[in-house]
């Protein structure tokens, strides 16, 4: 049987190193590992190469412009780390699904259940076909763009989903109701306010004033409808939207 932590554990494979430790420090992130809600282990690819100048890259077979990343290292730095065979191997990649929190809900109930998930930043023009057919088990897109590598990827997928751990949040109520959530039916938000009551001639809603609950839930949820329908119909029901079709890109 593998072995479990205590908390479970999301792995980043990437060639910048340094870059995804200070991201991953900081903020929520941050302390969601210091209150021990999560940990972070990232891996440097390079460290498996096999030559002195640390090459994890090579031109494609075929020809063509671009560089590839080459299986091997790229292999042994998953096999070196995955302590449950069962737990998901994610590549960031423009060829993936299209996250959302569907499957930010997913990726939570996987690292939940297997107590690891393993994120591959891919970078270059891609990976080594091999690599995918080798290790990865799942591949994500955050949009129809194209980044420099896959490190903001793994730190988006990353950060959405510890911040829906148990205790991780003050208030769990707040995730419970952001946009896509089931509270708001898939849709967006409603727009919010704090102090002060007035500001360059702009106030407040009264009835966010009134103290009136059931009348300040109601009105949220018709403006986070009202919003949805501006700005987001592709998110509502055919029938509510009046088009089909699906979106592409964030």
């Amino acid at each position: 049987m593998s072995r479990r932590t205590e908390a479970p554990v999301i792995k980043i494979l990437t060639l910048f190193p340094d870059m995804v430790r200070e991201v991953l420090a900081t903020s929520m992130a941050g302390r969601a590992e210091r209150q021990g809600n999560v940990r972070y282990e990232v891996v440097d690819i390079r460290d498996f190469a096999v030559d002195k100048h640390r090459t994890v890259d090579d031109t494609a077979y075929g020809g063509g412009a671009g560089m590839i990343m080459m299986a091997p290292p790229v292999v042994e730095a998953v096999e070196s780390c995955r302590e449950n065979a069962a737990a998901p191997v994610i590549l960031t990649t423009p060829q993936g699904e299209t996250f959302n929190e569907d499957l930010t809900l997913e990726l939570l109930a996987e690292l939940r259940e297997k107590g690891e998930i393993i994120l591959i930043c891919g970078h270059y023009k891609g990976i080594d076909e091999r690599a995918r057919e080798l290790v990865v088990t799942r591949e994500i897109s955050i949009g129809d763009y194209v980044l420099t590598g896959g490190e903001l990827p793994a730190l988006v997928i990353a950060d959405a989903v510890v911040r829906r751990l148990d205790g991780v949040l003050h208030n769990r109520d707040s995730a419970e109701n952001d946009s896509f959530t089931a509270t708001r039916e898939g849709g967006l938000d409603c727009q919010w306010y704090t102090k002060p009551p007035e500001y360059r001639g702009l106030g407040v809603p009264e009835v966010l004033l009134s103290g009136h609950h059931a009348n300040i839930e109601q009105w949220r949820a018709r403006e986070a409808a009202r919003r949805t329908q501006e700005r987001r119909p592709d998110l509502l029901p055919e029938s509510s939207s009046g088009r089909s079709g699906d979106r592409n890109s964030d």
